[in-house]
């Protein structure tokens, strides 16, 4: 009995159409959202108003503040990310005795959930929590306390760090996969060679694993570009808004001013920054491929 070529999309049509509903329906009305004006009043009509909401934008002081801060966030999480993982892969891919443990005590931060972890590190950074506490109780009286999330130049810095204790392991599976990929012959050829130690990482690990990192990359980049958790549970944007950034400015101006036109604009443009990186991303693989 012959096949029908329509099967295969009969069993893929309620997830097309789950997706459909879902994604790309809202992601539709959000683009056309944002050339209207919306009321306060979410059953009043929707005025077309061109393009006054991207104009609006590009002048928007806040909005490129905030722009920044997510830059600063990128390029302040990016790079720790893709060296630490890659050397916690290198560090558990040895056949030593107990090393599996290794590999799930470095893991275990990506199980817990993103709301307990921040509400661990903002007691920990609480001006009378652990850290400080411990700060106390090696210099006494001559110790100040540190306010992580209250001080404008240090806030950001410690949301940060969140997110890269909450990913480094996760990233670690990923160059560890691609160092068991990794045939050891070429280690046992290089050493023949004189090549010996972190040399052998330098000349047969980082060029095999270049598509890897690539991913990482830009993986974490999207990541990082669209951080909102740790920000709400933790600093709510403040201190100053030294920590609000473009997620957490488009949650602000549709739920909290009720912008709701305006946000979909700003959403616009994020989403536009990650297309880029996504872009990116396709080109680095096909790249690689070939």
């Amino acid at each position: 009995m012959r096949r029908s070529p329509w099967l295969p999309w009969l069993f893929v049509a309620p997830a097309m159409v789950l997706v459909c509903l879902t994604v790309l329906v809202p992601a539709l009305m959000a683009l056309l959202m944002s050339f209207t004006r919306s009321g306060l009043d979410v059953s009043e009509p929707l005025q077309f108003i061109g393009l006054a909401n991207i104009q609006r934008l590009l002048a928007d002081p806040m909005f490129l503040r905030v722009l920044g801060t997510t830059a600063i966030y990128l390029v302040g999480v990016v790079p720790p990310i893709v060296l630490g993982a890659l050397a916690l892969a290198v560090l558990v891919n040895r056949a030593l005795p107990g090393m599996h443990w290794f590999r799930g005590a470095f893991y275990t931060p990506v199980l817990v959930s993103i709301v307990v972890a921040a509400i661990a590190f903002r007691w920990l950074y609480a001006e009378n929590g652990l850290i400080n506490g411990w700060g106390q109780a090696l210099f006494g009286d001559a110790f100040t306390p540190i306010g992580f999330l209250t001080d404008p130049l240090l806030a950001l810095p410690s949301v940060m760090l969140v997110t890269l204790w909450k990913g480094l392991g996760y990233y670690m599976v990923i160059f560890l996969a691609g160092l068991q990929g990794i045939p050891k012959d070429l280690y046992e050829a290089a050493e023949l060679d004189g090549s010996v130690g972190w040399r052998q990482h330098l000349d047969i690990t980082l060029p095999l694993l270049r598509p890897y990192v690539a991913l990482v990359a830009v993986i974490s980049a999207i990541a990082a570009t669209k951080v909102f958790e740790e920000v709400f549970l933790m600093t709510q944007g403040g201190p100053a808004d030294s920590t609000r950034t473009v997620v957490y400015y488009v949650y602000d101006l549709a739920f909290q001013e009720l912008e709701i036109s305006y946000a979909c604009t700003a959403g616009l443009a994020l989403f536009l920054v990650v297309l880029v990186l996504g872009l990116i991303q396709q080109g680095l693989k096909t790249g690689s491929a070939n």
